[in-house]
């Protein structure tokens, strides 16, 4: 049996749900005591026993939804060009015009 590649043994690190106070909390980057405050003040995990997990997609939409906007944690999987492309987008969205543009008014007749 062959063993997996190294980028292949990380992809599906990346993509699995997150087991344990240890891997979530490496995941956000943050001491497991930090991670279990907040576990405790409503951040989405899951019980099984005595151990915890949760997904990526969950802990990333819990971040964002304090702030009313959308959070992405980045990991080595991560397709930062494609996030980049995701934030501009959000941005130009966000400060749609409201109005005529600086230097570019009407000219008022009297």
């Amino acid at each position: 049996m062959r063993k997996p590649s190294n980028a292949t043994a990380t992809k599906a690190a990346a993509s699995g749900p997150l087991k344990g106070w240890r891997e979530i909390a490496a995941f956000l980057g943050e001491p497991v005591s930090v991670v279990q405050r907040w576990a405790a003040d409503g951040m989405p995990i899951r019980r099984e026993g005595r151990f915890v997990s949760t997904s990526r997609e969950e802990l990333n939409g819990w971040l964002g939804k304090d702030s009313g906007k959308p959070i992405h944690i980045a990991t080595e999987s991560t397709d930062l060009s494609a996030e980049l492309k995701r934030g501009l987008s959000f941005i130009r969205h966000e400060k749609a015009p409201s109005g005529p543009k600086p230097g570019r008014q009407k000219a008022v007749k009297k």
